[in-house]
């Protein structure tokens, strides 16, 4: 497993991360039902795997299922000395109190007195829910109270969007770490011709640089079918060398259900040979052969 030192944290952490948004949401991608105990079980036998196979970055939220995301974690990494695990959780926009509140609720289902990284929980943040976060006494506040009670190690945020108030929690200076949606889709974070994209920005303020939907959460495979409805190709290699292929990544999030589905993605990883130079990638106007 190849690893990485996440941003200015210290702490290294595997090169792909174990996503938890399909442990705790009905039907998320494919048919799953986290209530049917003999998935369930399979899901938490995928984090053992992940675990055998050098994963130690798992990420859940109280929001994938109402906190069943969470639980399924806290059971599977029960026995696990936090000292070899980064686990991260997240609370949605809310006020200074109801951080604390949250975080104690995901404690709880964790099975855990404190845990390395707590993010905001951001589908689009605005400029005026950026400029809340930040005020005295707002959401940030609160969580830079529980890292200073030793409920957390770290702080972030996360964010499906690279605008104005990505840019303004970056360059606050009071935020750690970032995840932001970046594949061969949506590559907006990163353009390196320019150069341009909050990912740049991250790096240069020393946060560690999370990505999610690392492999399109389905809708390259989506596009493929409709102008090939029969090709059954597995682009799901290529889709995953060309996220670990940016420098700036830190550790690319993969939701997975199996443990076959981690031994699969755990070799893509390993492929170092897979790896593109994304500088020739993005070469504009190159000669033919």
């Amino acid at each position: 497993m190849e690893y990485r030192t996440l941003g200015q944290t210290g702490r290294t952490v595997s090169r792909i991360g174990f996503g938890g948004a399909p442990a705790g949401l009905k039907n998320y991608l494919r048919p799953y039902d986290p209530a049917d105990r003999r998935q369930r079980d399979d899901f938490q036998a995928a984090i053992r795997t992940a675990l055998e196979l050098g994963i130690n970055y798992f990420d859940t939220a109280p929001g994938y299922g109402g906190g069943i995301s969470e639980q399924i974690f806290g059971e599977a990494l029960a026995d696990q000395p936090a000292d070899h695990l980064w686990l991260a959780t997240k609370v949605g926009p809310c006020g200074r109190d109801d951080v604390l509140r949250s975080l104690e609720r995901s404690l709880n289902n964790l099975h855990r007195p404190s845990i390395d990284l707590l993010q905001i929980h951001g589908d689009t943040i605005s400029d005026q829910m950026a400029a809340d976060m930040l005020a005295p006494g707002g959401m940030i506040s609160g969580m830079e109270q529980a890292r200073r009670d030793g409920m957390v190690r770290h702080i972030g945020f996360t964010s499906e969007n690279m605008n104005g108030a990505v840019e303004t929690l970056i360059a606050s200076g009071r935020l750690e770490t970032m995840q932001i949606g970046y594949n061969f889709l949506f590559q907006h974070p990163y353009e390196p011709t320019r150069p341009f994209g909050c990912m740049l920005q991250a790096e240069a303020a020393g946060m560690g640089i999370i990505t999610m939907r690392t492999t399109t959460s389905g809708l390259f495979q989506r596009w493929i079918r409709q102008i090939r409805p029969d090709d059954a190709f597995d682009y799901t290699p290529a889709l995953i060398q060309f996220v670990l292929s940016n420098p700036l990544v830190d550790t690319a999030l993969i939701g997975m259900r199996s443990p076959a589905e981690v031994r699969q993605n755990c070799a893509f990883c390993d492929d170092l040979d897979g790896r593109i130079d994304l500088d020739e990638f993005h070469r504009r106007y190159l000669a033919q052969p």
